[in-house]
């Protein structure tokens, strides 16, 4: 047990005006911890004179029911280190402690409010285990490539030049040299339309949807999305009441003929037009300009989410649907999460003019502000160029692990799965014949080490096809070569028994 827990106040409450004594009261309080497991064995308990001081009682009052516990052997002293929970108690078998109580599903659905049983609902199964990633788990960049001793030193000069201007509160819309940082780069890169003051950062692309949610959407009110799409999109409409209106993807992106049939006038349209998420689909210049005329003339939002554009290798970045956007419709996301590190949690949103102040105010009210410091860090490795640099190793990195992937798919899994479109990004999507479920061979996979995410889980309708979606970015040839090598016993033993489950 640590030190450190022994200088953590007691929340500890006594009586003054009862007519027990108030070290018997002490001692009451100290027992019934013990032995219904809130002061674990071998807890350091404060010293007689902090814990005088932290109930305000006398020390002998302290010291009256430390001994009675010691003598009874509830505590045990060690000389010259403190005051311990004893290893072994005295009557603990003898005093059965109530187990927690169950709650029933439907009790808890009744103590829910709407939003708590829309997060209930919308939750999918991760086939994920803690720890390490494994293939093929997605959304991990390569962190055996990212630049530790560069971060670290920025970091340590944060640190050592502007400690006391970071530690206060800051601006909810983020800190400026960064906003000023994103919105140099995406202006460049992406062809993104944009001030510093329209850049909103934010805790990963996740809470961006979250704002545009409460802030855009009304419940009851339509949002269309992709389908199959990204699961945080849905979750993040969905919780706010939404009415979610799922329209298929072809080949040129979201289909609009189907979207329009749909709804005729959604309130948002959420897209992934520059690499179609899972599916990777690039919507064509035709297909977006159609997209903003219909918003326009519907007056829709449209949220486009630039979760990894930066990585495309059959030809340049294309240039971002907000940049074409003459009305102010498009709000733009985008995340660093894929780029450097997930645990960074830093994102962004670029809203038009009109929304600047509800975003920053639906921010502040949601978490305040993201860490000043890594906002720091980030907004200097940008400046310093090593954004830019690293992002152009990872294109050249993760093509060559993309195109050894699908290598290795192809040789060991011929007619087994079959890639679809992998110009870009930093997954393939594999899909499984006709007739073959994905989820119960995803369940299989895991029992071996193999994390595959299901391609139906990504669709709010039945898929046509089954298939999974594999992140690559993360693993070495050799242990994604390892990793198709199980799937395919997998798949054939579930092919050979004839008891597959059909999709």
């Amino acid at each position: 047990m640590s030190r450190d827990a022994a200088s953590i106040p007691f929340a500890i409450s006594l009586d003054c005006s009862s007519r027990l004594p108030l070290h018997r009261q002490l001692y009451d309080a100290l027992r019934n911890a013990v032995l219904s497991g809130r002061l674990a064995p071998g807890f350091q308990l404060p010293s007689t004179r902090q814990l005088a001081a932290d109930l305000e009682l006398s020390r002998n009052t302290v010291l009256n029911a430390y001994d009675q516990l010691l003598a009874e052997g509830y505590l045990e002293g060690h000389i010259g280190s403190g005051t311990f929970v004893a290893r072994s108690i005295p009557d603990i078998v003898l005093r059965a402690q109530p187990a927690a109580p169950v709650i029933a599903p439907a009790r808890l659905s009744a103590a829910l409010s709407g939003r708590g049983r829309q997060f209930v609902a919308n939750q999918v199964r991760r086939f994920r285990r803690p720890g390490a990633p494994v293939p093929f788990r997605m959304g991990i960049p390569a962190l055996d490539a990212f630049p530790f001793a560069i971060w670290s030193r920025l970091f340590a000069q944060q640190w050592k030049r502007h400690p006391a201007g970071l530690l206060p509160y800051g601006d909810s819309a983020g800190y400026l040299p960064l906003r000023q940082s994103v919105a140099t780069y995406l202006q460049i890169a992406r062809a993104v339309r944009c001030r510093p003051e329209q850049v909103i950062i934010t805790s990963g692309a996740q809470q961006a949807l979250d704002l545009a949610a409460r802030v855009l959407v009304d419940p009851g009110q339509p949002v269309c999305i992709e389908d199959p799409g990204y699961i945080g999109a849905r979750i993040a409409f969905q919780s706010a009441g939404a009415r979610l209106v799922p329209v298929a993807v072809g080949s040129e992106g979201l289909d609009l003929a189907k979207a329009q049939n749909a709804c005729h006038r959604p309130r948002v349209i959420y897209v992934t037009p520059s690499h179609q998420y899972p599916l990777g689909a690039t919507m064509t210049l035709p297909r977006r300009l159609e997209l903003l005329q219909w918003a326009q003339r519907v007056r829709s939002w449209i949220i486009e989410d630039d979760y990894d554009s930066e990585y495309r290798y059959s030809s340049r970045p294309i240039a971002s649907l907000q940049g074409l956007d003459t009305t102010g419709s498009v709000l733009y996301a985008g995340t660093f999460s894929k780029v450097l590190f997930p645990s960074l949690r830093l994102g962004y949103i670029v809203v038009p003019p009109s929304l600047v102040e509800a975003f920053v105010a639906a921010k502040a009210a949601a978490d305040g502000q993201c860490p000043a410091l890594e906002q720091a860090v980030l907004a200097h490795f940008m400046a310093e160029g090593h954004f830019g640099r690293h992002i152009r190793r990872m294109r050249k990195l993760y093509e060559q692990r993309q195109a050894a992937l699908i290598e290795t798919i192809e040789e060991e899994l011929p007619g087994i799965l079959t890639v679809g479109q992998h110009d870009a990004g930093m997954h393939v999507v594999a899909c499984l014949p006709l007739g073959i479920a994905d989820a119960p061979i995803a369940e299989l996979a895991l029992q071996r080490g193999v994390e595959l995410q299901p391609l139906s889980s990504y669709g709010l309708r039945p898929v046509r096809r089954g298939g999974f979606v594999m992140g690559y970015a993360a693993y070495s040839p050799a242990a994604m070569r390892r990793a198709v090598a199980i799937v395919g016993d997998i798949v054939r033993h579930v092919l050979e028994s004839g008891r597959h489950p059909i999709g």
